[in-house]
């Protein structure tokens, strides 16, 4: 009996532990208020309600987002801005402790008890900074206007021809990624007071210099110092085609610039002419005649140009005498052109930047070189006609004549072969003589016309076969 008795007791005991600890577990799980210790950044929540955590936590995440900050631009007159951590594009968030709270409501007993014990005690503030729409605020647009642009150095030719320059300017430019960095330090990563709201932070833009792209020192390291050549041809006596077309290539040409060893390519000037302003009828040589045809006297620019480049030494890589003399040169110093057969190219070999100027005033045509030459040094261009060639005589058949009859049609022109010479002097003594070129002008021929009763035969050269048209395009 005493048995049962002392069994009955720690039955009892045991059941009545039993319901004491399932009875502390579930006031324990039940707790409406987080765990002591809890923080959430630097704000205590700890043994507070849970329900009063959620409400508190939005008042305090609007604390952040109405956070001050004056951004202040000096560019050059100061320019501020006070924007909040809203509209600066800050973003706060806990880091998952309201979504864990749920685990101490939700589940069984002692999934709510281990959860509650084992909670973490330290949780973070996560901060993100969209700076799409600061950096669109202070866009390219914005610093152009309000900071100015970069203005490049520029060379100037005066009507006297003397060279001068207006230096280059540059500009401010925001560096973002100095300026973003000081930005990010004025943000709170925790929470803040009421009294911490109302201070409002300053930031200073970083910024930095945007130099010219072209800068005065570069462009006067080009070395186009002073007017070194310059040639005049006429062509007074010229029809108004004739005209519009030496005048439009002569536009084209106008600043041109050759870098130390690029090559001038006339062919390109003429393309770009055609292509610009078009050439009118003029006429131009075909076949050793002259003929109406298209771009008649754009080869005068070319041999402008060329005697320009002859007398400041420049090596000549392409060029043709014409197949007739021309009336604005003497006889060895011109220079044709015959678009897809002859071309005039010559090399800058004068070590600098090389500046070619072009105008037509008063049917005058003026082309002068600007670049570096040593004043000391001169080139002296001579011709001579080595050797008169004959004009031919050509016969035609004219049966109106009286049989053994004759009669000249047109008078022949003699031909030459001219030879031309460059002279360098130095110091005013002679250096170098040099052959620049031989070149032939074919005779015209005489023609006759006779009635002897028979055909007649003439002989053909190879330049009677060609048929190239010079000082013009096709």
């Amino acid at each position: 009996m005493r048995r049962i008795h002392i069994g009955f007791i720690v039955v009892a005991f045991i059941v009545l532990v039993g319901v004491g600890t399932w009875g502390w577990l579930h006031s324990y799980a039940s707790q409406s208020t987080l765990p002591k210790g809890v923080t959430l950044a630097n704000w205590n929540v700890g043994d507070m309600k849970m329900n009063e955590v959620i409400a508190a936590y939005q008042q305090q995440i609007e604390q952040l987002n109405e956070k001050k900050i004056t951004l202040r631009i000096d560019a050059p007159k100061a320019v501020e801005r006070v924007v909040t951590m809203k509209q600066l594009g800050v973003t706060f968030e806990e880091s998952g402790l309201l979504q864990e709270m749920k685990k101490l409501t939700e589940g069984n007993l002692w999934d709510r008890v281990q959860y509650r014990y084992s909670m973490p005690k330290q949780w973070n503030l996560i901060v993100k900074w969209d700076d799409t729409a600061l950096m669109k605020q202070y866009d390219a647009a914005w610093e152009k206007k309000y900071m100015g642009q970069s203005v490049n150095a520029v060379r100037l030719i005066s009507p006297q021809d003397v060279v001068s320059y207006i230096p280059d300017q540059s500009a401010n430019r925001i560096d973002w990624e100095r300026t973003k960095q000081d930005i990010a330090k004025q943000i709170p990563r925790e929470f803040i007071s009421e009294t911490a709201v109302k201070q409002v932070a300053s930031v200073q833009f970083t910024l930095k210099e945007m130099p010219a792209k072209i800068s005065l020192d570069a462009l006067k390291a080009e070395g186009v110092e002073r007017k070194i050549m310059e040639f005049t041809t006429s062509f007074a006596t010229s029809a108004q085609g004739r005209v519009y077309n030496v005048t439009a290539a002569a536009k084209t040409l106008n600043n041109t610039i050759l870098k130390p060893g690029d090559v001038f390519d006339y062919g390109k000037i003429i393309a770009a002419t055609e292509k610009k302003f078009g050439f009118r009828e003029a006429p131009v040589i075909f076949k050793g005649k002259l003929i109406p045809g298209i771009g008649g006297g754009i080869c005068q620019v070319s041999s402008t140009l060329y005697n320009a480049a002859i007398r400041t030494g420049l090596q000549i890589v392409e060029r043709r005498n014409h197949s007739l003399p021309v009336s604005y040169l003497p006889i060895g110093l011109d220079a044709t052109f015959s678009e897809g057969n002859i071309n005039f190219r010559f090399k800058n070999t004068t070590g600098k930047t090389l500046l070619i100027r072009a105008e037509v005033v008063n049917k005058e045509l003026t082309i002068k070189l600007f670049g570096t030459m040593d004043k000391d040094t001169h080139y002296d261009i001579s011709s001579s006609t080595v050797k008169v060639l004959e004009p031919p005589v050509k016969y035609v058949v004219d049966s109106s004549l009286p049989a053994g009859g004759r009669e000249v049609l047109s008078e022949g022109k003699q031909g030459y072969i001219v030879e031309t010479y460059r002279t360098l002097t130095k110091n005013g003594k002679v250096v170098e003589k040099k052959r620049i070129s031989r070149d032939t002008y074919q005779p015209q021929p005489m023609l006759v016309a006779v009635n002897n009763g028979e055909e007649v035969s003439n002989s053909k050269s190879k330049d009677d076969t060609k048929e190239i048209l010079e000082d013009g395009v096709s």
